[in-house]
């Protein structure tokens, strides 16, 4: 299936048939923002690597023990938006259900935990979770420089 942006994310997505393809839906699958599709049309494909690699190296400089990030996926809103407790006692989703949002999962080493990370042009969010998005804990949510 072709995509608005060449990557190959509709023919992994178990979706697809629920919003007709990025190309069908013009970037915008599920009517929300891709951020590929987004940085596709704001700069080219070129755009689209350099932010890529930015966005890696933005994750590596946190220095996180046992988070290292050589790539990154492009992950359906759905699948990422866990809930999150606050000191509160009140609990968050922060992400957008229709957003495709650039992700990865890592093993911590040593640990039935994983370091989650999800991004767009706009914010960063660290989190760490157990098997199947268990007992979600919000590490760190902040906004993110917009490249010039």
């Amino acid at each position: 299936m072709k995509t608005f942006c060449g990557l190959d994310c509709c023919d992994k997505c178990l979706k697809r048939n629920e919003c007709g393809g990025c190309e069908q839906a013009q970037g915008r699958p599920f009517g929300g923002v891709c951020v590929a599709a987004s940085c596709v049309r704001h700069g080219g494909a070129g755009k689209l690597a350099r932010e890529k690699e930015r966005l890696m190296g933005e994750i590596n400089a946190l220095r996180f023990p046992g988070l290292s990030v050589d790539d990154l996926n492009l992950l359906n809103g759905f699948y990422v938006n866990l809930e999150y407790p606050l000191p509160n006692g009140t609990s968050v989703r922060l992400l957008d259900d229709r957003n495709i949002y650039w992700g990865n999962q890592i093993e911590i080493p040593g640990s039935e935990r994983c370091w989650g990370v999800i991004a767009d042009e706009s914010f960063l969010l660290v989190c760490t979770y157990g098997c199947g998005g268990s007992d979600p804990q919000l590490v760190l949510y902040r906004k993110r420089e917009i490249e010039a």
